[in-house]
């Protein structure tokens, strides 16, 4: 398996998404970004870290209450915490807005291309045949995350791919198409690309999951040869 890797190339790619335009002979099936508010909810965890800050401000307001201060005595009591916490949930959502801006994936026929980094821009070039499987799971609204278990000996670093890489796999990462819109269509895309490229059947359709947080990602793979 050789996966290639391209660094700076964002600014001066010849083919949006891409480090070089694709050969005579290459097709493109599908190209998109993740979703900016999948992002916030899924991957920075927005909601979760809102509901800490207005559980705190709860607190501390309920404290100065109990205290015996009044109302302008509680509003002192968040007179820091309140502006502080939409800074940090600006800067979250920020955070997610340019990850999602950066961020393109690209499938063709024959690769999977992630183009990934917000300040430093790397390029990975997944061979649809170095893929071993893959797994579908859908967030609802028609989002969802493809996750890509690569064969071979090669590793990509976890770091390297963050955010767009399947949570929890450090030993062995696993990239992962993170938020993107229409995921079944997708999924269906790659694995129609994949049985063409390899010549392999698909053993049975994506099966897909409701319920994000289940710890299960299903899978589709090759059949035993």
């Amino acid at each position: 398996m050789s996966i290639q890797n391209h660094g700076h190339e964002h600014e001066f790619e010849p083919q949006y998404g891409l480090p070089e335009r694709l050969p005579a002979g290459e097709r493109l099936l599908w190209q998109g970004s993740p979703d900016a508010g999948q992002l916030a909810r899924q991957v920075f965890h927005i909601r979760k870290l809102a509901l800490y800050f207005a559980l705190l401000t709860a607190y501390c307001v309920g404290s100065a209450v109990a205290g015996g201060a009044g109302l302008a005595g509680a509003l002192l009591a968040v007179k820091w915490l309140a502006p502080l916490s939409l800074v940090g949930l600006a800067s979250v959502a920020l955070l997610a807005w340019l990850t999602a801006r950066t961020t393109v994936y690209t499938l063709t026929d024959k690769r999977v291309v992630m183009r990934l980094g917000i300040v430093l821009t790397v390029t990975f070039n997944l061979p649809l045949r170095a893929v071993a499987s893959a797994g579908l799971r859908r967030h609802g609204d028609g989002f969802g995350d493809i996750t890509l278990a690569l064969a071979g000996s090669d590793r990509i670093a976890w770091l390297q791919l963050w955010p767009s890489v399947r949570p929890w796999r450090i030993g062995k990462p696993e990239p992962m198409l993170r938020a993107v819109p229409d995921a079944q269509r997708l999924s269906a895309l790659l694995q129609q690309a994949w049985a063409a490229q390899t010549g392999r059947p698909v053993a049975a359709a994506p099966v897909t999951v409701q319920d994000a947080s289940a710890t299960r990602a299903p899978q589709w793979q090759a059949s035993p040869t």
